[in-house]
């Protein structure tokens, strides 16, 4: 063939290789990207996979809904008319019955007596306990005419469940907004969706509630996990641990268990369900009325035992 005649035939080939590299040189990567953030006074670690702008509009989403969180529900808030709030409370009081008042808003007046609110740790008197007991119980708060109508001297501490709440609202917001592949952790209780960076389920440890490291590794996709444990807030007199999760119905830290960890589809149910069932003796009758979930149990001797719904999990010690 003569030179003038491949000339076009070159330059259509050059111009196809010319534009396949300026294309893909040009389009935005699409990658992993990291980000801590501080809120709920703990650390949360954000991994998303998408382009940079998507990564910048997801982080300002998940800024926006956590600052809306702890406005709505942190100590001292009183937004009882907000419709986020009743919302929440209406879940809330479904799991306090479901749980037998295992799981109740209302413990804010322990977690103010024993001192974890100022961090002035004490051991109250038994007489105060008791008194204090008198403003415990969800059935005294009353949703009426689009409010929370609270009794004076009931305190509210949504620290139970406010951050499941949190993560669920990220996530769907997330959704909306394309974000298919992710991990949102919010000191501890986290929601991952599609799969991680190596195209697999994600691996989430599970801390260990006496030793360094973790006491195995959960392979999940599209759930949530909330922890609750001894090891979390806690002061020691005379050898005894006294932690913040308190038993509604004697007034003292619950017993009999170093952790427990939820998993499940919502991150507010698992929330609330790990601070049930810690307080709980048996988990398997709650558990029987949210069939989607599963809990890994540490009881007082160390002890490991699953409950519910069981997912792939590899123990390490």
């Amino acid at each position: 063939m003569p030179l003038t005649k491949k000339a076009p035939l070159l330059f259509l080939i050059f111009l196809f290789i010319f534009n396949f590299i300026f294309y893909f040189a040009c389009r935005p990567a699409v990658r992993w990207h990291d980000l801590s953030l501080l809120f709920f006074d703990t650390i949360c670690d954000v991994k998303i996979y998408g382009k940079e702008e998507e990564f910048t509009s997801a982080v300002t989403t998940i800024r926006n809904i956590f600052t809306r969180t702890e406005n709505l529900f942190s100590p001292g808030a009183e937004a009882y008319s907000s419709e986020e709030v009743r919302q929440l409370f209406r879940l809330a009081r479904k799991i306090y019955l479901d749980s037998e008042g295992a799981f109740d808003l209302t413990v804010g007046i322990l977690t103010e007596i024993w001192g974890f609110r100022s961090k002035s740790y004490r051991v109250p008197q038994r007489e105060e306990i008791s008194r204090a007991l008198n403003f415990v119980g969800l059935e005294k708060i009353v949703e009426r005419e689009g409010r929370l109508v609270v009794p004076e001297g009931v305190i509210i501490d949504w620290g139970g469940i406010a951050k499941g709440w949190a993560l669920d609202q990220a996530f769907q917001a997330l959704k909306k907004e394309g974000i298919s592949r992710g991990f949102i952790n919010a000191g501890g209780d986290l929601i991952c969706f599609g799969k991680n960076p190596d195209n697999q389920a994600w691996r989430i440890g599970i801390k260990h509630p006496r030793e360094s490291g973790f006491l195995g590794i959960l392979e999940i996709s599209d759930l949530a996990v909330a922890t609750s444990g001894d090891y979390q807030r806690y002061f020691e007199i005379k050898g005894v641990r006294y932690h913040h999760i308190f038993d509604p119905r004697t007034g003292f830290p619950a017993r009999g268990k170093q952790s427990v960890t939820v998993i499940g589809p919502q991150a507010t149910i698992c929330d609330a369900l790990a601070t049930a069932l810690f307080v709980l003796k048996d988990a398997s009758k709650l558990l029987s009325l949210y069939p989607d979930y599963g809990a890994i149990i540490v009881d007082d001797h160390g002890s490991l035992s699953f409950a519910g719904k069981t997912f792939p999990f590899i123990p390490l010690k």
